[in-house]
């Protein structure tokens, strides 16, 4: 039987991983600049392959914060990819001898392309499109960063700093649809402006989870839910 190809979900795999991929360029030059090797850095993107829990971990590297922040703070962006993980294995339902190789590749792009389609074998599509896709690129172009990295200088002078916030930005302001997210984005913004200046690299993002996890379960207790208050989903 032949195989459908470029389906509208195999389209949208392929546009989110071009767009998305060419990133991988920004945490190379960045990871290099924070005191990691080239080999280092492609080996953070090839195994970790989640870009927020990267940038984190050389941010804290970076700002010359331990090994355990560092590690603590990549390990708290990366907790919502579990969450991704259950939520793709109830709708795609796969054999569960890919479960494995699917965490894999279970980001935030794979998992947008899979849960925006309707049909069953367009999501399967969708997700392995977009994962295979963005793995591809951001490792590619991590590399490009890397090599590059040693002979262009400071990454800020070409706005590669400001590129990872822009894309950071680009995938957290369409889940601030309802009242809660964009409270506790706000919240969780201010616990880390206060605290930067006080504590060392990686603990600001500790501190803003915990804070935000108390607002979150004393609002759950004490606040009765009104409409307009869910999450982004």
């Amino acid at each position: 039987m032949r195989l459908p190809t470029f389906t509208p979900a195999v389209r949208m795999g392929l546009s989110i991983a071009a767009a998305v991929g060419v990133y991988g360029v920004s945490f190379g030059a960045l990871s290099v600049a924070a005191g990691l090797n080239v080999w280092q850095t492609c080996a953070l993107s090839a195994l970790m392959f989640t870009g927020g829990s990267q940038f984190a971990f050389i941010g804290v590297i970076g700002g010359a914060g331990t090994g355990g922040a560092a590690w603590a703070a990549a390990t708290l962006l990366g907790v919502r990819n579990g969450v991704y993980g259950m939520q793709l294995k109830a709708l795609i339902r796969p054999p569960r001898r890919l479960i494995p190789l699917m965490a894999q590749f279970t980001i935030d792009e794979s998992t947008a392309t899979a849960t925006a389609q309707e049909d069953h074998d367009e999501r399967v599509r969708g997700f392995w499109t977009a994962g295979l896709g963005v793995y591809v690129l951001w490792n590619t172009f991590t590399l490009v960063g890397a090599l590059a990295g040693n002979a262009i200088g400071d990454p800020g002078q070409w706005g590669l700093d400001g590129a990872a916030v822009a894309a950071f930005l680009g995938l957290l302001w369409p889940r601030l649809t309802g009242r809660d997210p964009a409270a506790i984005a706000v919240l969780a913004a201010l616990a880390t402006i206060v605290t930067l200046p006080l504590v060392p690299p990686g603990i600001p993002v500790l501190i803003a989870a915990v804070v935000t996890a108390g607002w979150w379960a004393w609002r759950r207790r004490h606040v009765p839910a009104l409409p307009g208050d869910g999450g982004a989903e």
